[in-house]
């Protein structure tokens, strides 16, 4: 019997849709106010950079400096950042990941950086992501851009640019689609059942 139980895998939870809290049009609004917000707090963007977290921070961050472009009418710096292996909570990282020089898209030395990612909750995403960008130079000031703060914090993270403020339970899980990823753009809570 004890062989039975310990061979079985653990089910998958079930999800259920609770509530669509963002159509394409309001994720559209929502990024040219962010967009103009960091014009606004930027006092120039020659100096700025973008940079997403991978996954769906990356296409956040490329829509932003296509926003950014059309009101100041010149390029923003943008790049990415992938913060698997800088994660602490997961069992598979190493003692200290093997950075690839450059994997940013630009040097990051003496920039105004602003990361990005759809989602903040916990903070450890963000941690993570300055663990990997301090790794690729000393940038002069970092800031945090989330599209959706939902709250629960294990760590002392807060986003200057949020694009719109969740509360949620732990049982409650906030779904961002992009098209650049998943062929719609739209914004879910869902729950676990």
């Amino acid at each position: 019997m004890l062989s039975t139980i310990m061979s079985s895998k653990p089910s998958t939870p079930n999800i259920r849709e609770k509530a669509r809290l963002m159509s394409a049009s309001e994720i559209d609004r929502t990024l040219v106010r962010l967009a103009h917000e960091i014009v606004e707090k930027a006092n120039g963007i020659e100096n700025l950079g973008l940079v997403g977290i991978r996954r769906r921070g990356v296409p956040i961050a490329q829509r932003l400096a296509a926003l950014i472009k059309s009101i100041e009418k010149t390029d923003v710096l943008i790049g990415m950042l992938d913060i698997n292996l800088y994660r602490d909570d997961l069992s598979t990282t190493g003692p200290k990941p093997v950075v690839i020089k450059g994997a940013i898209g630009f040097d990051v030395n003496e920039k105004d950086i602003i990361l990005i990612d759809d989602v903040l909750y916990t903070g450890r995403t963000t941690r993570a992501a300055l663990d990997a960008l301090f790794d690729h130079g000393r940038p002069r000031k970092v800031q945090l851009l989330a599209l959706i703060d939902r709250g629960h914090r294990e760590l002392p993270v807060e986003a200057q640019y949020v694009g719109r403020t969740v509360q949620t339970t732990d049982n409650e899980i906030i779904e961002v689609k992009l098209k650049e990823i998943d062929s719609a753009d739209q914004v879910l809570l869902v729950e676990r059942v």
